[in-house]
């Protein structure tokens, strides 16, 4: 079928019979896995109340958000070694197993194995199911695919505290995590029926890259403790040392037989590696919403923690929405989304910060546009770093849109604990004070979408360079 044709076609180019189940069970993937992030925090207080642990507190989700970078990071790879519907399954699989680990808890320390156990299923799932796209459907549907599935992420605001607190509420927290188990089952089964049975790349089992994942669990520790220390002089020492980790990793990397990267990963002369820093850059814009705009909302406005929580939502309906909306651009209309994306989000940051004591429907807002501008570029850069793969680098190049995905919003949280500490933060401070802190870390954040708007600019003129369609 001709190009022209399917995009006349519109959604129609996806929502087909043929591919319908095989869509389901990749939205389910995705849907299971964000949702036990929002899922996990709702019960957190009920598991504490029962197993004790409260000064591990943070540990189930640092694990489960370590062991994610880690397993989407290897996607790739895995997928290149045992093709990629095989590793659904096993993501899907191993993913069940973390939730009856910790369904079956009898204290705090299993809590947390079990959620680095989900985090690899999860993680594995997330970043296998963006080269499932590129294998499943023709190009012309993956901008469309693509939105559905970063549509998941909204939906589990949704769907994960509405579980969780079902079930805390009739005090059966457990039932919870059995539940995930076994739709985590069912998926794996809906996986091996529906998923293409796409053989692996290479027959040679690769060797284990042992070192390169310790350099990324060491820059995920080291962002990870920047994200908790006090000291703004500590906060920059050890994002310097992820930095560094995450440099020492790529230049490994380079030189490794089986890459878990592109070879051209952040590469400025190619579709691919400036697409990667593109995606970095609009998570770690996208990463202060979740951490201090709810504590704005409350202690500016006078929110309660739901209310502010659903204000925080605006960003992920915006992000549904304008993705949705602009998956069926020209290709001329891709090309200024992909630019108008950051844009937007960097003048949506910098009013958040000029309006975050204003009326607190305008800061809702400039939440909403946050939304707008990552939802609008999202889709179309993950199709550039797709489409732009090198030969033989098609499944790692695709499995790295999750992977950046989840190390800028890593990045992203560490950044904004050391801006809003230099600001002065703290739980307890007074209106005016609480209001500098609140202008500081959005107008930061600008920062990373304005760079994002030259990588873009970049990315477009690579595309003319090469005389390719968006």
């Amino acid at each position: 079928m001709k190009e022209g044709v399917e995009e006349r076609q519109g959604w129609g180019v996806l929502l087909r019979r043929e591919w319908l189940a095989a869509l389901a069970v990749l939205l389910g993937g995705i849907l299971l896995h964000s949702m036990n992030v929002l899922m996990l925090a709702t019960v957190l207080p009920t598991i504490v109340g029962e197993l004790g642990g409260a000064a591990l507190i943070s540990l189930p989700s640092t694990a489960f958000l370590a062991s994610s970078i880690v397993a989407a990071t290897c996607a790739g790879l895995v997928t290149a070694t045992f093709g990629a519907r095989n590793t659904y399954c096993a993501g899907a699989a191993v993913f069940s197993a973390g939730a009856v680990l910790i369904a079956l808890a009898p204290a705090m320390g299993w809590i947390i194995a079990g959620r680095f156990v989900q985090g690899f299923g999860g993680g594995l799932i997330a970043g296998v199911a963006y080269v499932l796209v590129r294998s499943t459907f023709p190009e012309a549907a993956w901008a469309r695919a693509i939105s559905l599935l970063s549509g998941m992420w909204s939906v589990s605001i949704l769907v994960g505290p509405l579980v969780g607190g079902a079930f805390a509420r009739y005090g059966y927290w457990r039932g919870a995590f059995l539940a995930v188990a076994v739709i985590a089952l069912v998926l794996t089964l809906g996986a091996f029926r529906w998923l293409p049975a796409a053989r692996a790349v290479t027959k040679t089992k690769p060797r284990f890259p042992g070192l390169r994942l310790a350099f990324i669990c060491a820059a995920i520790a080291s962002a990870s403790s920047a994200a908790v220390t006090s000291l703004p002089l500590a906060k920059a020492v050890l994002l310097a040392l992820a930095i560094a980790f995450l440099a020492t990793m790529l230049r490994l990397d380079r030189k490794a037989e089986a890459p878990l990267l592109p070879g051209d990963a952040f590469s400025l002369t190619t579709p691919t590696g400036v697409g990667m820093w593109l995606i970095l850059l609009v998570a770690v814009a996208y990463s202060p919403l979740q951490i201090f705009i709810p504590v704005f909302l409350q202690s500016l406005h006078g929110l309660d923690p739901l209310s502010a929580g659903y204000g925080v939502a605006c960003a992920s309906l915006g992000w549904t929405a304008a993705a949705v909306l602009a998956a069926g651009a020209s290709d001329d209309w891709r090309a200024r989304f992909i630019v108008l994306g950051p844009l937007t989000m960097a003048v949506s940051l910098l009013a958040a910060g000029v309006l975050a004591d204003s009326f607190v429907l305008l800061l809702c807002l400039t939440i909403f546009g946050i939304g707008v501008g990552i939802g609008i570029c999202w889709a179309f850069v993950a199709q550039r770093i797709m489409g732009g793969a090198r030969k033989g680098e098609e499944a790692v190049a695709a499995s790295s849109v999750p992977t950046m995905q989840q190390m800028g919003f890593a990045l992203g949280a560490a950044l904004s604990g050391l801006a809003a500490n230099t600001a002065g933060f703290a739980v307890d401070l007074p209106h005016e004070a609480m209001a500098h802190v609140a202008f500081v870390v959005p107008v930061c954040f600008a920062m990373s979408a304005a760079v994002g708007c030259v990588a873009a600019l970049r990315l477009n003129a690579l595309r003319e360079e090469r005389g390719e369609t968006a």
